[in-house]
């Protein structure tokens, strides 16, 4: 059917209530002017209020999303992470074990003794100082004061180094005395706090 454009002008002579006599120009104009208003009307009044909370729902969706999938790259390498968590366990209680405990640490100054005395040193100080607390541990600083050659200090730090508890030396300062050397150093050993004393005593019964 063709669409006549001139019909459009009889519209404000239309009779409303003689609809079903109207050309069909008029009706595809006063339908589509229905469906815009209707569209319109239907945007304003049901989907305008609605639309933020959509936009939430769709962030939402987002987020669950990211988190599936993270929880999922989890899931999937899981065995590898509790091989990996076995593994620190064991690394921490090695090291657990490698510090001195409360009852350990006086017998520790009679291995750092002997084995100066083996590097062929003279002790002449050789005290603990003031404890240092730290958040999982304590810092023993010892001083010494020790006699000998270069060759006595290099075999020394390096059987220092060889202890089965751990040492560490810092702040050296050597100087000549007649024919030999001083060498005033601070030795720093680590005790476990009484909690992960504890844990490691249990750890090796």
């Amino acid at each position: 059917m063709k669409f006549d454009v001139n019909k459009l002008k009889e519209i404000n002579d239309l009779d409303f209530e003689q609809v079903a006599t109207w050309p069909f120009e008029v009706k595809s104009l006063v339908a589509l002017f229905v469906v815009v208003f209707g569209l319109l009307g239907g945007y304003y009044f049901l989907l305008k209020d609605k639309l933020p909370i959509l936009e939430v729902a769709q962030n939402k969706e987002l987020t669950l999303k990211q988190t599936y999938q993270g929880k999922y790259r989890i899931a999937v390498n899981l065995s590898a992470y509790e091989e990996q968590l076995t593994r620190l366990q064991s690394d921490f209680s090695s090291m657990l074990k490698s510090l001195p405990t409360s009852n350990e640490t006086p017998g520790l100054l009679d291995d750092i003794t002997l084995v100066g005395t083996s590097a062929g040193l003279t002790f002449r100080l050789l005290n603990w100082q003031r404890e240092i607390p730290k958040e999982f541990y304590s810092e023993l600083p010892i001083e010494m004061e020790v006699y000998g050659g270069y060759h006595n200090f290099g075999q020394f730090a390096s059987e220092i180094a060889g202890l089965p508890r751990i040492v560490t030396v810092h702040d050296f300062e050597v100087t000549q005395e007649s024919n030999t050397l001083k060498l005033k150093v601070q030795a720093k050993t680590y005790r476990t706090s009484n909690e992960q004393e504890t844990t490691a005593k249990e750890q090796t019964q």
